[in-house]
């Protein structure tokens, strides 16, 4: 196989990769952004991957599973927000918690059901799909991956240019101050919990439906932690996050291309590879204090 041959195939596999991230980072910013510390990813991502085939295998539509999914990050994303804010448990426990409850429901489930394998239709762009090394990368995908054509754009302009974006920049910032201006802080937060359950959801949801066409135990394989990460490397700033996302997901194509191409590397640090640079990335860019003031901390009326 020529470099070029071999470039092409690892960066396809790396763009497939990084679209699930690139969902949920989307949602997980958003939701950063508004103080909330979203660490239920996983738990949106797995869920909705295991909601989306058993859906697509009921039903024989992959786009019913897809919606599935979405649906499953949203109930997920509103339990997070309910238990954090209504029954005031620490948001980081609640994440967590789910998190370890998702796991167990699917691989529990996965035993006990047979689902027919079902994948979402590719959408060649005539003409792009032709350019050497990129065109089959970025134009000739699974049909969802062009969602983000629209949710990228969406993500920023909720944030940075309107209204609802502002007071959630507020709440994350200063949620007493926003409080004081008539702000519904968790209310806010709550809802960018919702955004991020959506979207992570989507993204839970493409991997399974999209990318493999079927449900394997803990398929996400950590893949919520490191959409955390992603959103920590960009320095809550979306394109930079998104960025992230890519680099995480090249990391993981070439742990699986190089063996395929006939480079021998060490099969543990290949697997490790993604998470390690995960953490390497938090230990960089954590110490920069560029996050939300009041990110992750509870808000109760009152309190300074």
């Amino acid at each position: 196989m020529s470099v070029l041959d071999s470039t092409t195939t690892i960066l396809s596999s790396g763009v497939r990769l990084t679209v699930p991230l690139a969902f949920a980072a989307c949602g997980e910013y958003l939701a950063q952004r508004a103080g909330a510390m979203n660490i239920s990813v996983e738990a949106m991502m797995l869920g909705s991957a295991f909601t989306a085939i058993a859906t697509a295998s009921a039903t024989g539509s992959a786009t019913l599973g897809l919606a599935a999914g979405v649906v499953t990050g949203l109930v997920i994303g509103f339990v997070h927000g309910n238990l954090s804010h209504r029954a005031q448990i620490n948001t980081f426990v609640v994440g967590l918690v789910l998190n370890a409850l998702v796991l167990g429901l699917t691989s529990y489930l996965i035993t006990t059901q047979q689902f027919a394998s079902h994948q979402v239709d590719v959408l060649a762009i005539p003409l792009l799909q032709d350019i050497p090394i990129i065109g089959e990368a970025f134009f000739s995908g699974r049909w969802p991956v062009y969602l983000l054509i629209l949710l990228v754009p969406l993500t920023w302009w909720l944030v940075e240019r309107s209204r609802w974006g502002l007071e959630l920049r507020a709440v994350g910032q200063n949620p007493q101050a926003a409080d004081v201006t008539g702000i519904k802080v968790n209310v806010r937060r709550r809802q960018g919990l919702l955004w991020a359950g959506a979207l992570s959801g989507l993204g839970g949801a493409y991997l399974a439906v999209g990318e493999v066409g079927s449900f394997n135990q803990n398929m996400t394989a950590g893949r919520g932690y490191i959409v955390i990460a992603a959103v920590i490397f960009g320095a809550w700033r979306l394109g930079r996050t998104l960025i992230g996302c890519l680099v995480f997901g090249l990391s993981d194509a070439m742990r699986l291309a190089l063996p395929a191409l006939g480079i021998t590397l060490n099969s543990q640090l290949l697997v490790a590879a993604p998470y390690l640079l995960a953490l390497l990335a938090m230990l960089l860019f954590a110490t920069q204090h560029r996050e939300p003031a009041a990110l992750g901390r509870p808000f109760e009326r009152g309190s300074t």
